[in-house]
């Protein structure tokens, strides 16, 4: 049945990576994606579970830093960067399949062409420099508490499904065992 499901997701999110962005819902304010993609406006994304939307939330301004406690899932993302693209293959079905059922949990997307050297955005240039991201795909977690980073990792390259989903969950249960020493 899951297995279903998932070719299912993939297949659906192979056509609209083929697409030339056709899929963009535009209103006077906000830029509502079902997936970032190559041809998606440079900035910073959130993911929207309750509308199962990716959100464009700046383009301007200072690099992104979590606003709110919980978990923040960061994907540095360059829109010529072929790993970027086998990584999609298991980020959007992990976040449709697992991710939006998660509480506390935020999904973010900087995109950039290729890192902060070529960027229409200047929020997404300067979260690339304040991460130091040199590599795609780039995956951050993050745990804030009290608006202060007090857990983070990252990981480097593309992942499988499966491995996605490990380093998350190992990632959760560090923050986990954090909490249960308080």
């Amino acid at each position: 049945m899951v297995e279903n499901d998932l070719e299912k997701i993939l297949e659906e999110l192979a056509r609209k990576l083929v697409r030339s962005g056709d899929d963009k819902a535009v209103s006077k304010e906000k830029i509502e994606l079902d997936i970032v993609d190559v041809n998606s406006p440079h900035g910073i994304y959130i993911y929207d579970k309750k509308k199962d939307k990716w959100v464009l939330v700046r383009t301007d301004g200072e690099a992104f830093k979590p606003k709110e406690d919980g978990v923040y899932v960061v994907y540095f993302d360059n829109t010529r960067c072929p790993a970027c693209r086998i990584y999609d293959l298991s980020w959007y079905p992990y976040i449709k399949l697992v991710g939006k059922n998660l509480e506390n949990v935020n999904f973010v997307i900087i995109l950039c062409s290729w890192f902060a050297r070529n960027c229409d955005s200047e929020a997404a240039k300067n979260s690339f420099k304040e991460y130091d991201v040199h590599a795609s795909p780039t995956t951050y977690l993050l745990y804030v508490k009290n608006g202060e980073i007090v857990l983070k990792d990252k990981f480097e390259g593309s992942k499988s499904l499966d491995v996605l989903t490990k380093k998350i969950d190992e990632f959760l249960e560090k923050v986990k065992k954090l909490e249960e020493k308080k």
